[in-house]
């Protein structure tokens, strides 16, 4: 039986990091290859034998961590605050994300929203339904990222970052899969793009779903789906290490994730879910959500667990459709936020004169999140608290 496989492909020099860092930052990417491929058993054998991949790996559906709540705002709506920006104390820095560059993965970007005036937009379709966004989601994150002020409305943290990338990697649809993500992925670290924001996630339960509607039992339906689980959380390690390796040819993203609005608390305080695809492979910040309660901030009920860090996720404002403003809340509200803020630190950590990477910004931020401003605090929520922005 053939199966669909991606295939990540390597030379064993880009692996090792074996090129000499003296030569000066470069871009190897072309070295790089994913491709997919419909493979039997034997052929999956022969292909890990090939010294120059690294990994591959069934190909497994992605979704977006969709909002709780999506609200798109009229003209004649009195906006609100945007809470979260002086919640994690944006207001108060001096620094405003010059010389950051960005990449968003999500549904695209609406380039022609007022928000965005001045910032330099490329953008890439993985999903096959071209540019733009017919969803709304990728531009409201943008937004929170990057989005300069509007109509006397401060919506952005970085608001003086200049260049982004933005990868469409689900169709118009909503549909997308996981070999998008990993070339969306690799097309970001070869742009030499500082930080990478992802509010998706992959599909688990919508497969098993999926393959029980097609008749599969519902253990069997289990097992395939976890098979593609598994799969996919070592591909997802595998490129982050090639992320890694590259430092050295000037690849380096700091990679950001939401964490998944699967838990339930509202029904059960027990019903948390830990942080889904790719927010749980190794080095990548995985980010939970909270909300206002009044004074201190309470991890969001349908927050997942074991998160990094947790942000602003619950009632969030941002840019809309149709150069409007939507609220909207969900973990996908709150990575932007901690997207922005790595932003700031990868500024505040460069005009020290001190060359910033993923590590040097990410304990910057780890270490600088505030578990006290949390309610009832529990590192199971998130390890290291509330993130704050950079004096």
């Amino acid at each position: 039986m053939l199966r669909r496989y991606a295939i990540l492909e390597a030379p064993k020099r880009l692996r090792s990091g074996g090129a000499s860092p003296s030569a000066g930052p470069r871009t190897d990417g072309a070295s790089i290859r994913i491709y997919e491929a419909d493979l039997s058993k034997k052929n999956v054998s022969d292909i890990e034998n090939d010294p120059n991949v690294e990994d591959c790996g069934l190909i497994m559906p992605t979704a977006l961590i969709s909002p709780i709540e999506k609200r798109q705002l009229s003209v004649n709506d009195v906006l609100p605050t945007a809470w979260g920006i002086s919640a994690v104390r944006a207001d108060r820095s001096k620094l405003d994300g010059a010389g950051v560059t960005v990449a968003i993965l999500d549904t695209g970007i609406d380039r022609n929203h007022p928000s965005f005036f001045g910032v330099d937009i490329e953008e890439e379709d993985f999903g096959g339904s071209g540019n733009g966004d017919d969803d709304g989601h990728g531009t409201h994150c943008a937004g929170t990222i990057f989005g300069k002020d509007s109509g006397g409305t401060r919506i952005g943290i970085a608001r003086n970052i200049s260049k982004a990338f933005i990868a469409k990697v689900f169709k118009n649809d909503g549909s997308g899969d996981s070999l998008s993500i990993f070339r969306a992925l690799n097309w970001a670290a070869d742009k030499g793009v500082n930080i990478v924001s992802m509010s998706l996630g992959f599909d688990f339960p919508g497969m098993v779903d999926r393959l029980e509607q097609q008749g599969y039992p519902k253990e069997l339906a289990v097992s395939i789906g976890l098979e593609h689980f598994k799969d996919n959380l070592r591909m997802f390690d595998s490129m982050m290490g090639m992320i890694d390796a590259g430092k050295s040819f000037g690849r380096g993203p700091m990679v950001i994730a939401a964490a998944g609005n699967e838990s339930q608390r509202q029904k059960d305080p027990r019903f948390r879910i830990s942080a889904s695809l790719p927010s749980a492979a190794s080095r990548v910040i995985s980010v939970a959500a909270v909300r206002d309660a009044g004074g201190k901030f309470e991890i969001a009920d349908f927050s997942n667990g074991r998160a990094k860090i947790c942000a602003p996720g619950q009632d969030v404002l941002s840019a809309g459709k149709k150069n409007g403003f939507a609220v909207m809340s969900g973990t996908s509200m709150a990575c932007p936020h901690v997207a922005g803020l790595a932003a700031l630190w990868w500024q505040k950590i460069a005009l020290s004169k001190v060359r910033p990477n993923a590590e040097s910004v990410g304990e910057k931020l780890l270490t600088s999140a505030d578990p006290t401003s949390v309610a009832d605090f529990d590192p199971d929520d998130s390890e290291r608290g509330f993130a704050l922005a950079p004096e």
